[in-house]
Parts: structure tokens; C-alpha cells; sequence
């Protein structure tokens, strides 16, 4: 049996937050099996948190040297991932596309054929990077009536974001190309749903099976779980847990340094059950009623509050740059003064333009 403080170890070793480690950013990527990027910079955070060294080029390079994309993947959200991850998870996730857009545009998409539209649309693509609402123009004219096409071409064929969107310091709107042409290579043929597993419990196990399908949003990964060599515990409610052979156990005492998370941190996303990470009575000042996943700081290895930086609007006032720390519970002086010396390091690596820096703990 594994205590919540054991997993709470076990994931943060995993999620190599316990300590940064000397790595590239690519093997890190990788290593995560992805990082959720809806917010097109918070990888650049999620990676600093986590590794020595770390700098904006590091993977603002991978994005546009082709070595690591953005997509939508797991629980059909964007994520980057390296150029590999894309090609062979992207048609392990055709079924949860499938169904997701079943459910949300099912009826609009009644009479049309979508294998067309997909053709149609990777032609315009292969032309040239569109937004969604240039798709939807262009095959509006063959398609009159329809606003959904752009959405649904996006659940057939794999669409990557192209640069400069995400790269730190540029901007753009998201435009998309088919990931195979822009990668030069093809997808694999959908047969690593079991690889993909292993690799998810490398870098968030111990896991239920219910874990594996909400970090994924597939179902059916029971059968996956039964054709792999593993071992399995079980949590303090009698859960049953899959991990794999010898994978590391730190204790429950072992030290986990204050932590700042950018936005839709993978580490709050990837469980069913998420004490493991953060109490349920903080659940709502996280997750938003509009879908945001706020940055949050982890204290002792668990979330324990909120923050962001704030900059003005005009150019004098994005001179200064404030970190707001907002705890969730007063927290003692060691441990204000640790978010405070790490929350330097963040000003500096997030706002290091700003020729002003400072931080205020809210509350």
C-alpha cells in the first residue's frame, strides 16, 4: 500500500521537480510524454521549473528547427512534443478525436463527407500556414453553410501550429500544416498505445487504469495494461495501481523544494484522483469555470496557492515587472523566504526585460 505523501513523492520524482536536472530540453519533452500547451508560452516555465540551465532558445529552437510541435493529442488538447512523440502518438489519439468530435459537432457535420473536406484542406494547407478562420473561408466557398469544417479538419488530419506562435519573444496567430509534410516523415500506424502507457507510469506512476484515461482521454486502456509486464499496488482507498518494475519510490520524507507551475501544468491534469497533488477544497481556484488551469506554487510537494506576474499595458508601465504570490494558507517565514529567492529566479527568467522587478505576497 502507498500513502498520498508516497505518491505525492513517487510523481514529483517523476515530473523531475524534486530537483532540476541536467537535461536538454528535448529529452525532457520527450521525457514527459508532452506538455500541455494551450497557453503557448508555459512550456518555456514548465521546463525552467524543471531542469539546470534552462533558456527560452532552448526550445524556441526545437520549434523551429521542426525537432518538437504543437498539436492537439492527449485529451485531444494542444501539446508540445517532439517531432518523434507527434508522428506516433498523434494516431494513437484518433479515436478520442473520433468521438470528441462526435459529441460536439456530430450534428452540423450530417450529410458532409468529411474524407473530402480533410483532402480539400490539406491541399489549402500544403499551400500555405492558415488559421482556423482562413480555413473555414476557403472551404466555406465549396461547402456554403457550414462554420464548423475548420474544427472538424482538425479531429481528421493532424494539424501542427507553426512558428513563430510559441516561440518566447514572437507572436502570431495560430496557423496550422499537416504534421507530415512539415515533418518531412509519416505517421506511425497507430500501434503504440502500449509503449505509451509505459512511458506515461515512467513519468506519472504509480497509476490507476482510471489515471491512464484521464491523463490520455481514452478508453479501453485495460486491455493495454493487461499485455504489459508490471507490478501494482494499491493506494490508501484500495486502489489498484500499475507501475513499473523498479521504477523509483522516494520516501515520503524525501525533500521537495517550493515550485512555481505554469498554467495547465500537466502534474494537475494527468490523475483521476488529484489529493495526490492538491487537496480537493483548492480544486475550484485552479481549475476555472472557463477552462483555465492557473499557474500554482507547490509547498512541501503539494499546490498551496497561486501566482503571476503583472505588467502594465503601455510601455512605461512594462518596465515593472510584480510576482503575486497568492498562498492558500498563511505560511511561515522559511518557507516565504524560499518562494521569494525562487520567485526571483522566475522574475528573471520570465520578465528579464522588465527593468523593474519585484514581489508581493497577496493575503
Amino acid at each position: 500500500m502507498l500513502t498520498r505523501r508516497e505518491l505525492n513523492r513517487a510523481l514529483l520524482d517523476r515530473q523531475m521537480l524534486l530537483r532540476r536536472h541536467d537535461a536538454k530540453a528535448l529529452a525532457a519533452v520527450e521525457h514527459l510524454v508532452g506538455m500541455q500547451s494551450q497557453a503557448p508560452l508555459s512550456a518555456y516555465v514548465g521546463l525552467w521549473t524543471r531542469l539546470l540551465d534552462f533558456r527560452h532558445e532552448d526550445l524556441a529552437e526545437l520549434l523551429t528547427d521542426r525537432a518538437a510541435v504543437r498539436i492537439a493529442l492527449m485529451r485531444g488538447t494542444i501539446h508540445l512534443v517532439s517531432a518523434d512523440d507527434c508522428l506516433a502518438l498523434r494516431p494513437v489519439m484518433q479515436p478520442l478525436l473520433d468521438r470528441l468530435l462526435r459529441i460536439s459537432y456530430g450534428r452540423l457535420l450530417d450529410g458532409v463527407d468529411l474524407r473530402e473536406v480533410a483532402s480539400a484542406a490539406r491541399a489549402l494547407m500544403e499551400e500555405r500556414p492558415l488559421s482556423f478562420a482562413e480555413l473555414e473561408e476557403l472551404l466555406g466557398e465549396r461547402w456554403p453553410g457550414r462554420d464548423v469544417l475548420a474544427k472538424a479538419v482538425r479531429a481528421v488530419v493532424p494539424l501542427v501550429q507553426v512558428p513563430p506562435r510559441g516561440v518566447w519573444g514572437a507572436s502570431g496567430q495560430a496557423r496550422h500544416v499537416p504534421a507530415e509534410p512539415w515533418l518531412g516523415r509519416p505517421l506511425g500506424d497507430g500501434s503504440a498505445a502500449g509503449d505509451m502507457v509505459l512511458r506515461y507510469l515512467r513519468a506519472f506512476g504509480p497509476a490507476s487504469v482510471k489515471d491512464m484515461q484521464t491523463w490520455s482521454g481514452l478508453t479501453g486502456l485495460r486491455s493495454v495494461v493487461k499485455g504489459l509486464d508490471l507490478v501494482t499496488y494499491r493506494d490508501e482507498n484500495g486502489v489498484e495501481l500499475f507501475d513499473l518494475p523498479g521504477a523509483p519510490l522516494p520516501g515520503p520524507d524525501a525533500d521537495a523544494p517550493v515550485r512555481f507551475l505554469p498554467e495547465f501544468d500537466n502534474l494537475l491534469l494527468s490523475h483521476a484522483d488529484r489529493t495526490r497533488v492538491m487537496a480537493e477544497e483548492h480544486r475550484p481556484r485552479v481549475f476555472t469555470i472557463n477552462g483555465i488551469i492557473r499557474a500554482t506554487i507547490l509547498v512541501d510537494g503539494f499546490v498551496a496557492g497561486l501566482w503571476r506576474i503583472e505588467r502594465g499595458q503601455t510601455e512605461r508601465a512594462r518596465e515593472k515587472a510584480v510576482l503575486e504570490i497568492e498562498p492558500f494558507a498563511p505560511l511561515d517565514a522559511a518557507t516565504r523566504d524560499a518562494l521569494a529567492a525562487e520567485g526571483e529566479c522566475l522574475l528573471e527568467f520570465a520578465a528579464g526585460d522588465a527593468s523593474a522587478r519585484d514581489i508581493r505576497f497577496l493575503g
